[in-house]
């Protein structure tokens, strides 16, 4: 591997491992998830604000035709933030974060709705098999119990996600992904609003360094070096990287908060993971 394709490799192995801590800190921080989210998005603002001054990355909304799916997405992504940090709260970071990580499947299954493509026969088994995973994941399928709660909700956010990333993919090539990223953080911020004024916001003045942390490291930093990476492999490469978000953050949360992820946890992980990677490889091999 050439020095500068080494670089770029770790730049994304470094992002995959900045995004991952997200888990830790949504599970961490003591306040409600919408809170959370907002605090988190308009600190994002404010440094991709700066980020884009700085790199004078034009941050003009290119087309009116542009405005509905863009402003779509950003609703997806607020409540795909919003949701997957109650599967935290109601779980643990390894069932969050597993459950979320269904969403390359369910963008695979997805995608033929929003572009003219075809489910494969593999691509049914790897969705059948994520959904062996999830249900691995669940100690026994009771409505009542947290755990599961957890895992539903978390789902549900990585459909959302799926969602915003099929709704952003004709946007990628006309706006830099810095841009769309601003975009999305200060739209969140607009939409969340509401949230601030009859929920509890005592704790924040003691809980503002993990926001900042949040903010900073995980999603400015974190998702900027990650759309930075784009520019060097594939989305099936990067895809493959990114499977590493779960072992991450079960490890991030075995150090931070102590958490010992249950024999089947494990079990659900790793058919969960060996979908997303047989996938993306299948993808990169298609893409040749």
């Amino acid at each position: 591997m050439e020095a500068n394709q080494k670089n770029h490799f770790l730049e994304l192995l470094f992002a995959t491992l900045l995004i991952s801590t997200s888990g830790v800190l949504g599970k961490y921080i003591a306040l409600d998830p919408p809170v959370i989210i907002w605090c988190r998005s308009f600190l994002a603002v404010l440094v991709l604000y700066f980020y884009c001054r700085h790199q004078k990355l034009n941050r003009a909304i290119l087309s009116r035709k542009d405005l509905p799916t863009l402003l779509l997405s950003g609703v997806f992504m607020a409540g795909h933030w919003i949701t997957y940090f109650y599967a935290l709260k109601l779980s643990n970071v390894a069932l969050g974060i597993l459950s979320l990580y269904t969403f390359p499947i369910i963008t695979a299954l997805l995608e033929p709705l929003f572009v003219k493509s075809k489910l494969s026969i593999i691509q049914l088994f790897l969705g059948f098999l994520i959904l062996v995973g999830v249900y691995v994941l669940v100690p026994e399928f009771d409505l009542e119990n947290d755990q599961v709660k957890g895992v539903l909700v978390g789902v549900f956010s990585a459909l959302l996600y799926a969602l915003r990333t099929l709704l952003l993919k004709q946007h990628v090539q006309r706006y830099d992904g810095t841009v769309i990223m601003f975009h999305q953080m200060f739209l969140v911020s607009v939409l969340l609003l509401p949230f601030m004024f009859y929920m509890d916001l005592e704790p924040i003045p003691s809980q503002l360094p993990y926001l900042i942390l949040l903010a900073i490291i995980t999603t400015a930093i974190g998702h900027t070096l990650f759309v930075k990476s784009l520019r060097f492999f594939d989305v099936s490469t990067a895809s493959i990287i990114s499977s590493l978000q779960p072992i991450f953050g079960i490890i991030l949360a075995y150090v931070f908060l102590n958490e010992v992820p249950a024999t089947n946890v494990y079990l659900g992980g790793i058919i969960i993971i060996f979908s997303v990677i047989i996938e993306s490889l299948r993808n990169k091999k298609h893409t040749k």
